[in-house]
């Protein structure tokens, strides 16, 4: 069977334009020509030029579906590099939504939009680097916090979804805070004499259940289990004022997200019960 080129168009829903185009280019050549010297096709190219136009709906290029067209390479063999193609293209595209949504979302200034954006397209290296570079800082070479270090460094997948990759972005803005630094070393220095980890406890121990008991912050009882901390209450607000330190407990659910663990449970409430309980 002989085809004209508007037949051809309208069995396969391109235009009469994008039909001669591939003609022309050599992708789906006539078969014969009529007596009028009109280009006529067959089966065969009705066949190539349906091809052609699913190969390029999925962005192939004219020069890689004229080589599965002319049969030097299969389909397969094109999907395969084009689809890697696509999986970085996709991760290019992810990192730009998370710091458009970020940019967005924060209302940040041209300086912090460019760190952000820097910040987003660091290697694997580059982010191990400025991680550790900043636990090194916080946390000092203290082999006893070792383990520390460990659950607090982010490890961000190879394929990240969206929210890992917002997630990545404000924590590694975090790690730049100096004031955060300071926060967390001030902490590691209370957890190496033990005081971080004995209030910790004590948190857990005595002022959860009072709150969730709904004991007064200002109530003898509330007096009572402040007491028993047997801490001064000014050693307890120093402590406080660096615990509950909002950053903190941001850098734990932002950690959570990146590594795919479920979400920290919170002790802003308890501290700051604690802190009111301290006034």
């Amino acid at each position: 069977m002989r085809y004209s080129i508007g037949e051809l168009a309208r069995r396969t829903g391109l235009t009469i334009k994008a039909v001669r185009f591939y003609s022309d280019r050599g992708l789906v050549p006539p078969s014969g020509r009529n007596t009028a010297g009109q280009r006529r096709y067959d089966d065969t190219a009705l066949a190539r030029l349906a091809l052609v136009r699913t190969l390029r709906e999925l962005g192939l290029d004219l020069a890689t579906i004229r080589e599965v067209a002319d049969g030097e390479a299969t389909v397969a063999d094109v999907a395969a590099r084009h689809a890697e193609a696509l999986e970085l293209q996709i991760r290019v595209l992810r990192v730009r939504h998370a710091v458009l949504t970020a940019v967005a979302k924060r209302g940040s200034t041209p300086e912090e939009t460019n760190l952000m954006h820097q910040l987003a397209r660091l290697s694997e290296v580059e982010r191990r680097r400025l991680v550790d570079g900043f636990l090194a800082e916080a946390l000092g070479d203290r082999p006893e916090l070792a383990g520390i270090a460990r659950t607090l460094t982010p490890e961000l997948p190879a394929s990240p979804s969206p929210g890992q990759l917002d997630a990545w972005i404000e924590l590694a803005g975090l790690t730049q805070d100096a004031e955060f630094r300071a926060v967390l070393r001030r902490l590691a220095d209370e957890h190496e004499g033990g005081l971080c980890r004995d209030l910790a406890a004590d948190v857990r121990d005595a002022v959860t259940p009072a709150l969730e008991a709904g004991v007064p912050p200002d109530s003898p009882q509330a007096g009572a289990i402040v007491d028993g901390l047997r801490r001064h209450p000014a050693e307890l607000r120093e402590w406080l004022r660096f615990v509950n330190d909002p950053r903190r407990e941001r850098y734990l659910e932002l950690l959570a997200v990146i590594n795919g663990w479920a979400a920290p449970e919170s002790l802003t409430p308890a501290l700051d019960w604690l802190a009111a309980a301290t006034a």
